[in-house]
Formats: C-alpha cells, structure tokens, sequence
C-alpha cells in the first residue's frame, strides 16, 4: 500500500523523498520522480523543516523500531504520520511519547486496499488538530472525495480503522455463508453470475461483491484455494475492545471465531474470505496442492 500511495502522490505533483528496506521499491519510485534515500537519517536530512513523515509499516514492532530511529533525527514541529494498521493503544502511547518531544504524531487509519491506495484512499486521523489541518491538504489529493475525516484525538483514527476492519470481517463472513448456501443447495448456481446480478442494484450491492465477481471469474468454484484465513490483529482487537467498553458485537465475534475453524476445517464461505482478502489488499493465501 505505502508504494501505491507513493504513486498517487507523484502524481497530484507532491514532492517525495523515499526510503525502504526493499532497495528494489525505492529504484522504482525514483524513477517514478521520487528522491531515494539510503537511510532514515538521509530521508530527515533530504526534507525541509517542518517534516512530513508518512509511515507505511507493518502494525507493532516495525512502527516502533522506526519511529525509535527518527526521533534523535527530528526536530520540534515535525510531523509523523502512521498509516497502517496500528492498535490504537500503541497509537496513544506513540503520540504522548513524541509530543514529550515537541513532534506531533498522527494516527491514520487507512482503508482502500491496494486500489485505493493507488487511485484513492479513505483515511480517518486522529491527533493534534493543527497537525491534521497542516496534513489535510495532502489528503485531499490522495484520498476519494469525502473519503477523509479528523475522527478526534490520539488513538482515535486507528480506534476507527479497527472498528472498521471488524465490520469488514463480519461482512465478509456473510458473503461467504451466503455463496456456501447457494454451493449446498440442489440448485446449479453459477456462482459469477450471482455475485453479479448482487454487485448491480441490489441492497447489498457494493466493492466487496465486485471483487467476488472478479474472484469468480478467475475460478468459478474458488477450487484452487485453501480456505485457511488468517487474521492480522483487527478483528481480535476489536472484540477486546468491546469487552472492555461493554458492547454487545456478536456478528463480528462471531467471525473473528469463524477464522480461527477455518484452521483447522474449510469449506466454499471460508475461500470466499480467503479470495476476498486476497483481491482487496492483496493478502496472502494458501493454493491447494
């Protein structure tokens, strides 16, 4: 997602200096009218003050070990943006931390999978308001219209992606409950010409059910795939995060649960969400042997 965002940003004309671990990543956005850096302290030393750091890191770790190596690199009045999928808990900590230091951090929840990171994003940030006013033009080119918002204060914006990701998972839990009923019934479903008919003026018409067509039409019973799903965190957290608030989520539960059989059983709804995944934010799945 970080280089097809990179790509859009190119292309409304920002100016990027670029650093990666992946050199192969960095020669490709250099190329693109990108300025490669070699190191985080060459990427602080190519940008004008005050910075704009945008992280696209995976959630934990990484975040931390990056942001352990810009901070003796920045100065006051810098501002650093994380947009993957952070727990929101990190995201307040991470932010109380820098602000100690005079730096703002911004926790941006981004949503959009690949395409949408290459033709237009949806990103919810929380954080100092100023900081986000001095972002907002940014996101104003990067993101679909009315696709960005300022959800409040530090946590909030990944507290918003997470709840989001959630919904996600239950969605996709029942499209894949659905498309296995169709599969079990003694009807003779093509199953593309459904998800269709569904993604053409119907209630629950919508991206999701675009990509299932797609998904279909590379394999029509989703035969070549192991319905093992995985989960990256979002949906756990989201669960966690109702126990502690006290709030009724069982569909989402539910579904979270769902991926944890799929483990160890499968069946037509859990390659549905396997291929969903895939064809959205280009997870990775498991082909049959």
């Amino acid at each position: 997602m970080g280089f097809n965002m990179a790509e859009h940003m190119l292309e409304c004309r920002h100016e990027l200096v670029v650093f990666d671990l992946s050199e192969e990543a960095v020669t490709a956005l250099a190329a693109k009218g990108a300025v490669a850096a070699t190191s985080l302290a060459e990427l602080v030393a190519l940008l004008e003050a005050p910075r704009l750091l945008w992280l696209m890191v995976p959630a934990g770790d990484p975040v931390d070990t990056t942001l352990e190596g810009l901070l003796p690199l920045l100065d006051r009045g810098d501002i650093v943006v994380d947009g993957g999928n952070s727990y929101y808990v990190d995201s307040r900590r991470r932010a109380a931390r820098l602000e100690g230091e005079g730096i703002f951090f911004l926790d941006a929840g981004t949503s959009g999978g690949l395409e949408g990171a290459r033709h237009g994003a949806c990103v919810m940030v929380g954080g100092e308001r100023s900081a986000y006013e001095a972002l907002e033009p940014l996101l104003k080119d990067i993101c679909v219209e009315k696709g960005y918002g300022y959800m409040g204060r530090s946590g909030s914006g990944h507290f918003a992606k997470m709840v989001h990701n959630g919904i996600e998972y239950g969605m996709m839990q029942a499209m894949g409950e659905g498309f296995n009923l169709l599969e079990s019934s003694d009807f003779d479903f093509d199953l593309e010409t459904v998800a269709r008919v569904w993604a053409n003026g119907s209630v629950i018409r919508g991206w999701l059910m675009e990509l299932m067509v797609r998904a279909f039409e590379n394999d029509p019973k989703l035969d070549s795939l192991q319905g093992r799903i995985a989960d990256s965190g979002e949906g756990r957290w989201t669960v966690e995060a109702a126990l502690e608030h006290e709030v009724s989520i069982p569909v989402i539960a539910a579904s979270l649960f769902s991926r944890y059989r799929s483990r160890s059983e499968e069946n037509l709804s859990d390659r549905v969400v396997a291929a969903l995944r895939h064809e959205f934010g280009g997870h990775a799945f498991s082909r049959k042997p």
